[in-house]
């Protein structure tokens, strides 16, 4: 795309958004020849500059232009305009302070920097402070007096490292590499499946690695466990192409660029195109770390998952997750914040195993990381959920067939066109005939109990109240009444007699030890859940954080799930909120439900809020007053 304002990127984006249309982050790093990440930190400068006056919003990587003030934006847009974009932001003298480091052999004074870059010696000196900072991570550091001269020290491939993730657009963007070369990379690319997002990183990686190499920046040494990888598939690729690139430069690359230039590859994300996945060998050692990771979250969370249900795709990522956190190249997620938003039970599964992944492999997991891993777990929850649809409705009308007729078509907007709904007048019911559905909608009060959920409605009734009230009859239990509006179903499962006030308790364990005395007592539990729960809590600890603890164990009594609330009128043991749970005994039958529940738990964790209204209760009506969100 041809810039509408030269160098000023910023000013592009508002430009593009100003038409009213939402953009994908995808598109517009597209139009401007910029990575997804630089567009994500172009879009927060620009927010930072609008302040109130407007916001671009980013959900699920769209973005959208919201303008509150119409003047105050277009004084705030009239100065992105007129600012020169190299040094309008800390961000960006920050990579040309790094840049100038990188490349210089030796010290560089920051009366020169500050000359070059036109800004004050304060402005700069503040500059370098945030970037020591910033690459202290990656072990580099800025050393030397400003009066004296500075120099970047670390190892070659850190600085590699910190250029890929973090300056690699500002620095290399316009680089004017040969076309020859290009094509030599690209011809052999054609014999090569790898997904266009491999293509991209390997030419940035061969592009830094081709110009550190001829300025005399050398990788050299490499640690012991890296040599290894010439044994790896992808390596022949590799060799191939920079040997093919040498012979055009005149230059012998030694193994140890090659094996940098194995990084964009045995670091890739998980291919999309099946015949790039299977063109490449699964480790011995992922389908055991599979099995690991299923039992773990089955003994933590008591969710059953076969390791069938984990497709190869999950194995080829953990592969790809490792190899990427052994050799420390980063992947962005930005979807991070909303994938623990939408699926905080998938999160928590997915970080039981970047825990198994961490013990075995002795690598630190980062949250990005965790969110991929999490998306492989939430497509399990959503399958499962598929697996639970209501297929078979009856619908009870009291007032015609008229009548009857107008709710079916309501209800076509509501419910799948798979759906089946038959119709009855209430002289025609019976328990034998109600119970043979999954669902019953009814127009008017049955006088006799189902072992099915029933949901009472209108003649002409809220299309998006009933679609919620569907999904929430899928955690349906024999014990409910019929449904009702509250979102919270464990409000549902939530007996009056299994509200407990903890007051007169001074620990966690003796706390839980009565709760449970009385679950037994009542006949909700077996005599043998409080030694069960007492052997699980040997295992590790259910005390969740936010001053909330989930003891929970299998109960032999029933086919149900049993909920009890304990609230102790301050924290002790670092906990004041125990929600118990007794697990039914044939526990993958009742995985949707589970997951539902520790879903709301999530939830309810994350809302300071809630957690202090919820310690706050002294009875199970108060608490369900509490815990109560409409449909």
């Amino acid at each position: 795309m041809k810039s509408l304002f030269g160098d000023n990127r910023q000013a592009d984006i508002l430009s593009l958004m100003r038409g009213g249309t939402s953009l994908s982050i995808d598109l517009l790093a597209q139009k401007l020849s910029v990575s997804d990440r630089t567009i994500r930190n172009d879009i927060k400068t620009i927010n930072e500059t609008l302040g109130d006056s407007g916001i671009i919003e980013t959900d699920l990587g769209i973005c959208s232009l919201r303008i509150f003030d119409v003047d105050s934006f277009q004084t705030a847009y009239s100065h992105i305009i007129a600012t020169d974009d190299l040094m309008n932001s800390p961000s960006r003298r920050m990579d040309y302070i790094f840049g100038k480091l990188m490349f210089s052999f030796s010290p560089v004074l920051t009366d020169d920097l500050a000359y070059e870059m036109n800004v004050g010696r304060t402005t700069l000196i503040k500059d370098l402070k945030k970037l020591r900072k910033t690459i202290e991570p990656y072990n580099l550091s800025i050393i030397g007096k400003t009066s004296q001269g500075l120099i970047l020290q670390g190892s070659e491939i850190n600085i590699r490292r910190y250029v890929i993730e973090n300056c690699y657009d500002a620095l290399f963007n316009d680089y004017p590499i040969d076309l020859e070369i290009l094509d030599t990379i690209q011809s052999n690319f054609t014999r090569h499946p790898f997904s266009d997002r491999v293509q991209q990183q390997f030419k940035k990686y061969f592009i830094l690695m081709m110009d550190r190499f001829l300025k005399g920046h050398f990788i050299g040494h490499l640690p012991t466990y890296y040599y290894a990888l010439a044994a790896r598939d992808g390596f022949g690729f590799v060799n191939t192409v920079v040997d093919q690139v040498g012979h055009l430069l005149q230059v012998d690359f030694p193994i140890e660029e090659k094996i940098y230039m194995l990084m964009p590859i045995i670091g890739m994300r998980t291919p999309t195109n099946a015949e790039e996945l299977y063109n490449i060998k699964l480790d011995d050692k992922i389908t055991p770390l599979t099995e690991e990771i299923t039992k773990a979250i089955n003994d933590q969370l008591d969710i059953q998952i076969d390791t069938y249900e984990f497709t190869e795709e999950f194995m080829y990522h953990l592969m790809f997750m490792i190899n990427r956190l052994r050799y420390g190249i980063k992947v962005e997620n930005p979807l991070i914040e909303e994938i623990q938003k939408k699926y905080p039970i998938a999160f928590e599964m997915a970080t039981i195993a970047a825990n198994v992944v961490s013990k075995k492999f002795d690598v630190k997991i980062p949250q990005s990381e965790i969110g991929f891993l999490a998306t492989y777990f939430g497509v399990f929850i959503e399958v499962n959920n598929l697996h639970h649809r209501n297929e078979h409705m009856a619908l009870v009308c009291g007032s015609g067939i008229v009548t009857s007729r107008l709710i079916m078509v309501q209800l076509q907007h509501v419910v799948d066109s798979d759906t089946r709904v038959d119709t009855f007048m209430p002289n025609e019911i019976t328990p034998d005939k109600l119970n043979a559905y999954d669902v019953v909608l009814s127009t008017v009060p049955i006088d006799f109990d189902l072992n099915r959920p029933v949901i009472y409605i209108r003649e002409i009734f809220d299309e998006d109240e009933l679609r919620s009230r569907l999904k929430k009859a899928e955690y349906w239990q024999p014990s409910n009444t019929s449904m009702d509006d509250n979102w919270y179903v464990l409000a549902n499962l939530l007996k009056e007699e299994n509200f407990f006030d903890l007051s007169d308790y001074d620990t966690y364990t003796s706390a839980c030890d009565f709760m449970m005395d009385c679950l037994i007592d009542e006949g909700s539990v077996d005599a043998g859940f409080k030694e069960r729960m007492h052997d699980r809590e040997k295992k590790g600890t259910m005390i969740f954080g936010h001053l909330l603890a989930l003891p929970h164990t299998i109960q032999t009594i029933s086919n149900e799930l049993v909920i009890a609330f304990g609230i102790f009128s301050h924290p002790v043991d670092d906990v004041q909120i125990i929600i118990l749970l007794g697990l039914p005994k044939n526990v993958e039958e009742n995985d949707k439900l589970l997951i539902r529940i520790y879903d709301e738990i999530m939830t309810i964790v994350k809302d300071d809020d809630l957690i202090k209204k919820i310690t706050q209760c002294k009875t199970q009506p108060e608490l369900l007053r509490v815990l109560y969100k409409r449909i």
